[in-house]
């Protein structure tokens, strides 16, 4: 039998911010994909519990500490991934993010900090790090970035993340046309309003149900309609894509203004 396109069997691939929500979710999607995978985020206690559930499942998974903030903490992460997998990093996931919580005027310089450094910062030191090594031996790689619909259009009380997210959008078509040439495609993921258990309670809110009004498809997105676009870009079946940006929201970005 012929196998699938979206089969990731013999990849190996890292999951910033994997500790819960949508990073937890997409290291399950590629694991159950046939990818070995490593969980990576700052609370490595929280990363253990799910490493162990996954490998209850006959899932291939590992546990790193990363802060991603932090040049010496990516490189000993990234080291740590491959002596764990036994080869390079060739799928990445660059999902760890904040978001802050206050309009323009009140925020103060540490919140700037924090957004910009995590998401955009971040995201530019992990890629930076998986791309020499595999710029290194000379194998190719994908590297998935989320965005979010937030970088395409805006939204009040968060400034930062969407200055981070509308950073990280042309990063990510920076990073396809120099990386081509060695056969590494860099692509973004841009969810719109996703739910989780972070953010269930929220969505409860009379605020967040008008939100949720004006999304064309009426409800909010789940996260297993992110699994076929994230496998997309991860997987021979995006093959000829690079520098894209797959956004996913229910038709959010198309809603009158």
């Amino acid at each position: 039998m012929k196998p699938s396109a979206f089969d990731l069997g013999g990849r190996r691939a890292l999951v910033t911010g994997a500790s819960g929500g949508l990073g937890l979710h997409f290291a399950e999607v590629l694991a159950r994909a046939g990818a070995e995978v490593v969980l990576a985020a700052r609370r490595m206690e929280t990363l253990v519990t799910e490493v162990e559930r996954l490998r209850g499942q006959r899932l291939r998974a590992h546990a790193v500490s990363l802060d991603v903030t932090q040049a010496d903490s990516v490189s000993a992460a990234v080291a740590r991934a491959e002596a764990l997998t036994g080869g390079v990093v060739d799928v990445l996931v660059n999902n760890a993010g904040v978001s802050g919580q206050h309009f323009f005027l009140q925020v103060e310089e540490a919140e700037w900090d924090t957004v910009v450094d995590t998401n955009l910062k971040g995201a530019y030191l992990v890629a930076r790090a998986v791309a020499r090594r595999l710029v290194e031996r000379a194998t190719p790689g994908s590297i998935i970035h989320i965005a979010s619909i937030l970088g395409l259009r805006v939204s009040g009380a968060v400034a930062p993340y969407c200055a981070s997210k509308a950073g990280l959008i042309q990063l990510t078509k920076a990073m396809a046309l120099e990386l081509a040439r060695h056969r590494i495609r860099v692509n973004a993921l841009a969810p719109g309003y996703i739910e989780t258990d972070f953010n269930r309670e929220f969505f409860e809110s009379e605020a967040a149900k008008k939100l949720i009004a004006r999304i064309p498809f009426r409800r909010l997105g789940h996260l297993h309609e992110l699994d076929g676009p994230l496998l997309l870009l991860a997987s021979d079946a995006g093959g000829y894509m690079s520098g894209s940006v797959l956004e996913v929201d229910g038709g959010h970005l198309c809603s009158t203004l």
